[in-house]
């Protein structure tokens, strides 16, 4: 597919030839690899989760959304509500961009409750006729009917001496009396931090300075910073751009990670932590955000998808989708990601089957789809020369499957998407594994979550996350079970998911004339 010059991509919907909104909506619909339960775009493509925050007795979520094609170029903000965070409702575009100060876009940022409104500071996006970009730091305030309106200047204007243009993406928090925010940013230097901000209202912002960690030379830019606290530690967020791979670890374009550690001294910016580690094992995992739920839990979504890659959807009209919502905690000096519990609103009647297998392969005739949880729990195995392998293959065709793998001898859990369809950029490997704690090796459960064109897999109560798109063939919906030179226990529960869980038509009002609301 061509690439859109920048007079094509920085178009505002309004902007669009008679008919091309509505020929890509069209075009999107018909694609074989719509999701059914996860967030997507109707028509072009999504990124960033922005803006999700808890408020008036729902969740408002906020994607990057770029209409008029699959490369990036003018982004808007697109809406959705929930209650639960399984069932989404269609609240339409958010934040059009288009103004004085976000000009070429409405960039990534987050929300925060202030005097019983939703308040949400984002990056505006401008470039100058040489093509220079000029980062700003902007506010936009939602009303009760849900109309976001924004605040004709920035509330920060300028990027400090030291850093380049690449500065962007605030997440904001109130701690005492203060509000405060991190944003991300590559030194002049080029090498990546997070810098500090505090204001006493969210309008008036003071540069505090950067974050000290000991990663001085982590990465050419730091991308979707996210502070939080959880269970008296310290979170640090951050998607820093330019690492090398090395093992296991990093093996993507760009990597998404944490640093944990004692909380964070707003005095003096000190961050005490451990090491970067990878919040997401798989391949398509990226610009995670969160926020505090109604009962204090931390909750997290994420891009999937990567940015710079190709995807097999980009010439049918749309591209990428959200993650499902996540409950953090720390266990281990680990943070951990579970299924937010609300995802079970969406089980269909389940099947179960329990069944010792040794050195063999069987299909579960019963249970098979596109779009369903599974549980699988594995143990009481016996390798053969020390070397077995049990596990799952979902979406199994005549001549594809997608094939989920542990190895007790090793703790090696292994995501191979080489069968699974449509090749999703092989450059980067069609492997992905990661080596479990010792602790946890006795028995393994594992939570795959299918969709018609992705999977996401929690691994041993959330120790491990893989996330990864796959695009298989319609016809290939089988399930089976594995165990490779041994024998073990297999434990399985099957839960189809319905079709209703997020808005599936992009409302006629945005198709027909670009309004943000009817």
């Amino acid at each position: 597919m061509p690439k859109m010059t920048n007079q094509q991509k920085y178009r505002l919907i309004g902007q669009a030839e008679p008919g091309e909104l509505r020929q890509l909506a069209e075009q999107a619909a018909s694609s074989i690899w719509r999701q059914q339960y996860h967030i997507q775009p109707h028509v072009g493509l999504l990124n960033d989760p922005n803006g999700f925050a808890y408020h008036n007795g729902e969740y408002h979520l906020f994607y990057q959304w770029f209409p008029l094609g699959t490369d990036h170029g003018m982004k808007y903000w697109y809406h959705l509500t929930s209650r639960d965070l399984a069932h989404w409702q269609d609240a339409g575009i958010g934040l059009e961009p288009g103004g004085r100060y976000d000009s070429h876009g409405a960039y990534s940022g987050s929300g925060i409750v202030k005097d019983g409104q939703l308040h949400l500071m984002y990056t505006g996006n401008v470039r100058d006729e040489a093509w220079t970009r000029h980062p700003y730091q902007c506010l936009a305030i939602m009303d009760d009917n849900g109309t976001l309106t924004k605040r004709e200047l920035p509330v920060i204007t300028e990027v400090p001496q030291g850093y380049t243009e690449h500065y962007r993406d605030p997440k904001v928090w109130k701690n005492g009396d203060s509000y405060w925010c991190v944003i991300g940013a590559q030194r002049e230097g080029l090498t990546g931090a997070a810098v500090l901000y505090r204001s006493p209202d969210l309008l008036h912002w003071e540069f505090e300075g950067e974050l000290k960690t000991s990663l001085p030379s982590f990465g050419y830019m730091w991308e979707c910073p996210d502070y939080f606290e959880l269970e008296g530690m310290g979170v640090l967020l951050l998607c820093p751009q330019g690492l090398e791979p090395e093992g296991d670890e990093r093996q993507n374009i760009y990597s998404s990670g944490y640093l944990l550690g004692s909380p964070l001294d707003l005095g003096t910016r000190e961050f005490q932590h451990g090491a970067f580690a990878e919040l997401d094992r798989g391949f398509d995992f990226y610009a995670p955000q969160t926020t505090e739920g109604p009962q204090g839990q931390r909750l997290l979504v994420g891009w999937m998808g990567l940015p710079d890659l190709e995807y097999p959807t980009d010439n049918q009209g749309w591209a990428h989708c959200l993650t499902l919502p996540r409950e953090l905690s720390i266990q281990g000096g680990q943070l951990r990601q579970r299924p937010a519990a609300g995802l079970e609103s969406l089980r269909g009647e389940s099947l179960s089957l329990t069944t010792r297998l040794s050195s063999e392969r069987q299909r579960w005739a019963e249970a098979q789809g596109t779009a369903y949880e599974l549980r699988l729990n594995l143990s009481s195995w016996q390798e053969a020369h020390g070397t077995g392998t049990f596990g799952v293959e979902f979406r199994v065709g005549e001549q594809e499957h997608t094939r989920l793998s542990y190895e007790p001898g090793t703790g090696r859990v292994t995501l191979d998407r080489s069968l699974s369809g449509a090749p999703v950029n092989p450059a980067y490997g069609t492997t992905r594994s990661c080596v479990l704690n010792p602790s946890n090796r006795q028995q393994l459960e594992l939570r795959v979550f299918v969709d018609v064109s992705s999977v996401e897999i929690f691994v041993g109560d959330g120790e491990e996350v893989f996330t990864a798109r796959i695009f298989p063939d319609p016809s290939s919906t089988g399930i089976a079970l594995f165990a490779d030179q041994g024998s073990a226990d297999f434990d399985v529960s099957f839960w189809p998911y319905p079709t209703g869980a997020i808005p599936r038509e992009l409302p006629e009002h945005i198709i027909e004339d670009g309004k943000v609301k009817s």
